[in-house]
């Protein structure tokens, strides 16, 4: 039989890392067996809907890029097939329907359907997962205590449940399931932060499926970060840092997007710095060094000069001031690689 696993977020926005984690996850096991993905929103709790939700899920997955082979299924579009197993649990003796028209299981008195015909959680993920024919549920921790009612349902509609999967829990620096209260617990905010798609993807991917909880690591998804940021093509780079593609050498020790955002502010348009009587002998330095050179430096050419007007006691400080106006920033080659003579020139005039 075909694998075919699924996706089911509840339209609340943007994904929290763990259900990302759990849609890479998902998309992973599908493609290394070939089989599909289906994508599902559990919106069959109206108060929990937020407006816009569906949308920003569907963004998220599209950043991260996680693309799915079927859905959006919307559970909210499902009611009669819900109504439907129900009617079959309570021909089978296996529900009751109570006083106010509610469905219960009848071994554990789990509610099926609201007195307002609607389906609960516990059913209508049970009748979904059958109903789409997805063989593997792969899903974190938080859900094991729906197995065993699950699988009485499934049951009481002469079925069994798909291969189920749990993996453990992204948790906050406390130890506690990640949440607001910890920051980065949202793919929006550590998209805000700057954190590129790669980066973000690379680490759900490293994590792959969790048998235990596991802590958000900040340090590693920064370190992933610079790598994704040095890896992507310059104008894609150049376009994410709103920036020229001509400062893109400035741009790859970014640690961020935001970062990098800065780091082109500065080359492009920097503040202009006092440098004290003393930079007049630094800068005349490196006019001897920067006339004639190519108008356009490789970065091998641009650390070349840098060593050189280190040697000669050129105060390499005074040199980033008057190309940046700051005393921190990118490496200073390559603010040198990104400038063309005549603007270096200028800048240091």
């Amino acid at each position: 039989m075909p694998v075919r696993v699924r996706f089911a977020p509840s339209p609340t926005g943007s994904l929290h890392v763990g259900n990302a984690l759990t849609a890479v996850a998902n998309r992973r096991f599908a493609d290394e067996r070939g089989g599909a993905l289906v994508l599902r929103i559990d919106d069959t709790d109206a108060s929990r809907t937020v407006a816009g939700g569906e949308e920003t899920i569907l963004g998220d997955l599209e950043w991260l890029g996680v693309g799915f082979d079927e859905g959006p299924v919307r559970q909210s579009e499902r009611r009669d097939l819900y109504a439907d197993a129900a009617e079959r649990a309570l021909a089978a003796g296996a529900a009751a329907r109570d006083a106010d028209g509610s469905v219960r299981l009848s071994q554990t008195g789990t509610t099926l359907l609201r007195e307002d015909g609607t389906a609960t959680y516990q059913l209508a993920t049970v009748v979904d997962d059958l109903e789409l024919g997805v063989t593997h549920v792969i899903r974190g921790n938080d859900h094991r205590p729906n197995l065993p009612v699950q699988t009485r349902i499934a049951t009481a509609l002469g079925a069994h449940l798909p291969v189920v999967i749990h993996h453990g829990l992204v948790l906050g620096p406390d130890g506690k399931k990640l949440s607001k209260r910890h920051g980065h617990s949202s793919i929006a905010e550590l998209r805000d932060d700057g954190l590129p798609a790669a980066a973000v993807r690379a680490y759900l991917d490293e994590l792959g499926l969790p048998e235990h909880d596991v802590q958000l690591d900040l340090a590693r998804l920064g370190r992933l970060a610079v790598d994704a940021i040095a890896a992507m093509p310059d104008q894609e780079l150049a376009a994410a840092a709103e920036a020229p593609v001509e400062v893109v050498p400035a741009l790859r020790g970014a640690r961020s997007l935001l970062e990098a955002r800065e780091y082109a502010r500065l080359v492009v348009a920097p503040e202009r710095a006092a440098l004290g009587d003393e930079a007049g002998l630094t800068l005349e330095r490196f006019g001897e060094l920067r006339r004639p050179a190519p108008e356009w430096l490789t970065s091998d050419e641009a650390r070349s000069i840098v060593r050189e007007l280190k040697a000669v006691g050129g105060d390499l400080r005074v040199l980033r001031l008057a190309l940046t106006g700051a005393e921190r920033g990118p490496e200073l080659a390559s603010v040198l690689a990104a400038l063309s003579r005549d603007e270096a020139l200028a800048r240091t005039s």
